[in-house]
């Protein structure tokens, strides 16, 4: 959908009938149909999604797409580890994704901004948690992964975990064009949080739910949605310390995830802006 039809009809209409669509059966649908392994079927959802978008396949440690157990295992695909090279300076934060920039900046007091005109509560995002107050006046960046990124979450800079809280909520796509035109989308959406402390701080890195996305998981805790219970929960977590550039989890289909550091914590890299494309372990600021 090109920019001109996002802000007009086509748009507003792609953004109604995700209001009236069965957003969690659709999306539960979808991780039956990923995780199907008769070759047939798999191969079929592979082929079809070759079709669609360019995925370059070198990068991965298994390149024949066709060789995955299922549709899940190649979307979720393991990478070469000199395709993601990881920013070795201990002071830099590197993206933990492949991705594009939503918008990055300043956390004004508790908004964060959205998409030009639309911006949402820092309390509404975190559900409330005893924690997010740390956060009001701090940084933070939103990235989207698009489905044809590279779809594992890795650690931005070394964090031991504190806290994994689950927040239920709506499926919205996450998308530019749903991002202008509903309100508080990343704080209605489902979404998955981590929290972490750092030689900077705390630092909480919050996966985003969306439409068709299958389930969240972490490296610690497993599948995490769907959930059993659609009430917010948080999920015991054992002692644990991740380097930077360590698998933290993954999306089984594409999302967002939004960083968020303590007042004075993070300066970002001054040509990291809207619309900006990085890929994971390139340094995108600095931690102070």
């Amino acid at each position: 959908m090109s920019g001109a039809d996002s802000g007009g009809i086509q748009g507003r209409l792609f953004v109604w009938m995700q209001y009236i669509l069965p957003q969690h059966g659709l999306s539960r649908l979808v991780l039956a149909a990923t995780r199907v392994r008769a070759p047939w079927f798999k191969n079929a959802l592979i082929h079809g999604f070759l079709k669609l978008f360019s995925v370059d396949m070198t990068e991965a440690i298994e390149a024949d797409p066709y060789r995955y157990g299922s549709f899940n295992e190649f979307f979720t695909r393991t990478l070469l580890p000199a395709a993601r090279p990881i920013d070795a300076d201990p002071h830099t934060i590197a993206s933990p994704v492949d991705g594009a920039v939503s918008e990055c900046g300043i956390i004004e007091q508790d908004r964060l901004m959205q998409a030009k005109g639309r911006d949402y509560t820092l309390s509404d995002l975190l559900a409330g948690q005893p924690w997010a107050e740390r956060f009001a006046g701090g940084s933070f960046a939103t990235i989207y992964l698009a489905p044809f990124n590279y779809h594992r979450i890795h650690m931005a800079v070394r964090g031991t975990l504190i806290d994994t809280v689950y927040v239920p909520g709506r499926l919205f796509s996450v998308n530019t064009v749903t991002a202008q035109h509903v309100p508080r989308l990343f704080a209605r959406n489902e979404r998955v949080l981590t929290l972490f402390d750092t030689d900077f701080g705390q630092f909480a890195l919050v996966m985003v739910g969306a439409l068709n996305v299958g389930s969240m998981a972490t490296v610690w805790a497993g599948d995490i949605t769907p959930a059993a219970r659609r009430v917010v929960t948080r999920i015991p977590g054992p002692a644990l310390t991740l380097d930077k550039g360590d698998e933290l989890g993954r999306f089984n289909m594409g999302s967002t995830v939004i960083l968020l550091f303590e007042p004075n914590r993070a300066r970002w890299h001054p040509l990291l802006r809207s619309g900006s494309v990085v890929q994971l372990g390139q340094a995108i600021g600095r931690a102070q």
